[in-house]
């Protein structure tokens, strides 16, 4: 195995394979850096540019896309509190506060860092683990998916801020979203007001964007004049101590170790993605910190979580559809397709019958992190002139391309309206009190709780085997471990909250 691995980076450092990849990765930066531009839409422009490459060549520019646009969402999450990627919304909560503080530098390095570090152990999963995560995930029928999307939702307890029916009030909105238009057995419409663009239900990505884009700028509009100055210019320059950053995170080597094998799982399991699991990965850090009730104030922790967890999630996404030939998300959707068009069929017989492409998939993500560093690093000052617009120029801009983000997702103009109506829903959220969080995950899981809800009824209508069934029962236990953990918590805090009240008094 490892004189594969050996064959295969000597094979893509080569200048054919090279500029490729980075050129990839480059375009994912970017690309994960605009608002409401994915990374699924910067990797369905670049696919067409590959199919005159060899299959190597479009492969190891789409994994430079897909691994540059998980690590580029975090670029406007840290300087504007707008995330650029759903995988990027965790890292808004402790990035752009930490900014505000005025060490926007220290907040943007300790995402990149830490996105190298979780990507390089993705790929020692990736690599040493194929095997063995893809058979679990193999055992994995509606019942398990079912469950694990529970202890998903159960999390929103855990991100709650200062009331906790406000967050279950916005969870429970997430989920209301998600009925919104055909249910998925027999196609009838549920909720739909006669409204016609609802009858399909609502894309992801409006919700995304109206949410935390519209709100945020309109958050910035309503202060003061001095006070929208000095929270968008704080900074004069991004230098800072990379030996320190990087001390920072791996002095934490059980959270790094940790919120990346989160990552990686979620990425083997398809359709969950890397906005669940940063969630998932920030809801674990803050249980097992020792200050939690610091968490969204800008702590190094928070910023960690997320981004390791969302590039390990990549190297867990390259497993099922390596293993499987099931695309784990729209990306390796996009790659999967790619790998048909070169009629290279994926599978299980994949690694046997296409060594040389296996691993040099494997080499491309990689040495995709470096590079994406390297972009980042060299970017760097360009990144400092986001937060030295003006905002009367700036805002414009960052409303124009999240409409032309979310009319681009179907080119219908449903889906700006859509965008419109959660803008006007995360702003009024946001004036009282609702945090955005449990509400995103609502949004993200609520239609695959359903769907294998039906799928599990379907095969057999045994309630108990949710229970009987061992993966299905142990993830329902930890559920409701994870929703007591989280009250406690909750309450723990919240008479810290009492006592200081209490002492200045």
């Amino acid at each position: 195995m490892y004189e594969l691995l050996g064959e295969a980076v000597a094979n893509i450092v080569q200048l054919k394979y090279l500029v490729p990849l980075f050129l990839g990765t480059l375009a994912g930066v970017i690309g994960g850096a605009l608002p409401g531009v994915t990374i699924t839409m910067t990797i369905i422009v670049v696919l067409p540019f590959t199919f005159g490459l060899d299959p190597l060549q479009g492969l190891a520019a789409m994994t430079g896309v897909y691994v540059g646009g998980s690590a580029g969402g975090l670029v406007t999450a840290v300087l504007l509190g707008i995330p650029g990627t759903p995988s990027a919304i965790a890292t808004t909560f402790d990035g752009h506060p930490m900014a505000k503080k005025g060490e926007p530098g220290r907040a943007l390095w300790l995402g990149i860092w830490a996105s190298f570090f979780g990507g390089l152990l993705g790929a020692i999963f990736l690599i040493g683990a194929t095997g063995p995560l893809a058979s679990i995930a193999l055992e994995f029928g509606p019942w398990e998916f079912f469950s694990l999307f529970v202890l998903a939702l159960s999390m929103v307890a855990g991100l709650v801020e200062a009331s906790l029916l406000k967050g279950l009030i916005a969870g429970a909105l997430g989920l209301i979203v998600t009925v919104l238009g055909a249910d998925p057995v027999m196609g009838q419409e549920r909720l739909t007001l006669g409204i016609p663009f609802i009858k399909g239900g609502i894309d992801f990505l409006p919700v995304l964007i109206g949410v935390f884009a519209f709100a945020q700028v309109m958050g910035e509009i309503e202060r003061p004049g001095s006070e929208v100055a000095k929270s968008l210019g704080y900074a004069k320059s991004l230098a800072v101590s990379h030996a320190k950053v990087v001390w920072e995170i791996l002095s934490r080597p059980f959270q790094l170790l940790w919120v990346a094998f989160i990552g990686l799982l979620i990425g083997v399991l398809p359709a969950i993605g890397g906005s669940a699991a940063s969630m998932m990965a920030y809801d674990q850090a803050k249980k097992f910190s020792r200050r939690p009730e610091r968490f969204g104030s800008g702590i190094p922790e928070g910023i960690i979580a997320s981004e390791a967890s969302n590039n390990a999630n990549v190297g867990g996404s390259l497993v099922t559809i390596m293993a499987f030939g099931i695309p784990g998300d729209a990306v390796t959707a996009v790659m999967l397709g790619a790998l048909t068009i070169h009629g290279i069929q994926s599978g299980p017989l994949f690694i046997s019958q296409h060594p040389k492409i296996a691993y040099g998939i494997f080499a491309a993500y990689l040495l995709a992190h470096p590079l994406m560093v390297l972009i980042l690093a060299v970017g760097a000052r360009w990144m400092l002139r986001i937060v030295s617009v003006p905002k009367a120029a700036l805002f414009p801009i960052v409303l124009v391309l999240c409409v032309v983000g979310a009319y681009a997702l179907n080119n219908t103009m449903g889906n700006v309206y859509v965008l419109l109506a959660f803008g006007v829903l995360g702003y009024l959220m946001v004036k009282f009190g609702f945090p955005l969080a449990p509400f995103i995950l609502g949004v993200i899981l609520g239609d695959q709780i359903e769907i294998n809800l039906v799928r599990s009824i379907m095969t057999d209508a045994n309630l108990w085997l949710f229970v009987t069934r061992p993966i299905s029962g142990l993830l329902l236990a930890a559920s409701v471990v994870s929703l007591v953990a989280a009250m406690w918590q909750h309450r723990r805090t919240q008479k810290k909250i009492d006592a200081a009240v209490e002492a200045d008094f």
